[in-house]
């Protein structure tokens, strides 16, 4: 198993690191400004970034970030849209080490800069996670009434657009429709919810065919100065922005097996219950075990949506 890259330290400047990705600015050959995500192998749970990652978790995602880019570019795609991604090619980042570039190769991103819409896009196909709790406690998610009955994990007759905001510190809260227009306006919120449920529809159909439920996800979009037509931004479809379950064994009432981080929380659950950790940081030391078993649920989310298995 490749080593882990838990940090960046690029001869690059403006460094900025999110849970999982730093961020660096890049001046292109032409002297446009870009901007250069690194997928790391860090890993968090329960807003804890963990003292170990997983090792290769940042160039899975990157590449079904770039399968997704790609599948939405394509001529023959049912819903093209321009997004950000320049390169996934490290050779294209201007400004790197031999060394540097020997260890980023397969988990960057190049990309255009933009100004980030300050509205989280969410479609859900399924009622789970915090519209689950959302649910039991209204009736309704982000203010969207649902009928009676419902149970953990069911699908809805129509995915949801359920926006929310983009906190820089802390959770990002759910919102209303209106709420989100009253901040970016009636009509871009009109097309970034329209967009959203096209985009999810089409992977989800997608997904379908390859045995895996793709119960929600989340979108950023961004604007290129004097531009007015959003591009679509960030990590797209991937484990750690989506929830992907094996559709041979989604039953309604439970919560779902997943192709994500799921292995982690579940062994940190047994963790906290033991009273060995009160998911405050720093976090417990992941067992080799559920290291492991976490990168072959991630690399098996790319096997079957890509059809080819990824070697780390």
């Amino acid at each position: 198993m490749t080593k882990a890259v838990l940090t960046t330290d690029l001869s690059l400047p403006n460094k900025r690191s999110g849970k999982v990705r730093d961020l660096y600015d890049v001046t292109l050959a032409d002297g446009e400004e870009a901007l250069l995500i690194v997928a790391t192998d860090r890993i968090s749970a329960f807003d804890v970034v963990l003292s170990n990652g997983l090792p290769g978790k940042g160039i899975v995602l990157t590449q079904i970030s770039k399968f997704w880019f790609d599948y939405f570019s394509a001529a023959q795609t049912p819903q093209k849209i321009d997004h950000h991604l320049i390169s996934t090619d490290v050779a294209d980042v201007p400004g790197l080490s031999a060394d540097e570039c020997s260890v980023l190769k397969n988990r960057v991103m190049l990309c255009k800069k933009t100004e980030v819409v300050p509205i989280e896009c969410i479609a859900r196909g399924y009622i789970t996670g915090s519209g689950w709790k959302d649910y039991l406690a209204s009736g309704s998610v982000c203010g969207i009434k649902l009928p009676a009955g419902l149970q953990n994990s069911d699908r809805l007759a129509e995915p949801l657009f359920t926006p929310s905001t983009k906190a820089v510190d802390g959770h990002d809260e759910n919102i209303s429709f209106a709420q989100g227009a009253s901040v970016v306006g009636e009509e871009l919120m009109q097309w970034l919810g329209e967009i959203t449920l096209s985009l999810y529809t089409h992977a989800r159909d997608y997904a379908a065919q390859r045995g895996i439920i793709l119960a929600d996800t989340k979108f950023e979009f961004g604007l290129v100065p004097g531009s007015e037509q959003p591009l679509l931004i960030d990590e797209i479809f991937t484990p750690d922005s989506s929830r992907f379950w094996p559709a041979n064994d989604w039953q309604p009432g439970r919560e779902q097996a997943s192709f994500d981080k799921q292995v982690v929380r579940n062994y940190l659950e047994t963790v906290v219950q033991a009273g060995e950790w009160d998911k405050t940081s720093p976090g417990p030391e992941l067992p080799q075990e559920v290291v492991e078993r976490s990168i072959a649920r991630y690399l098996e989310a790319y096997r079957l949506l890509t059809g080819s298995q990824l070697s780390l």
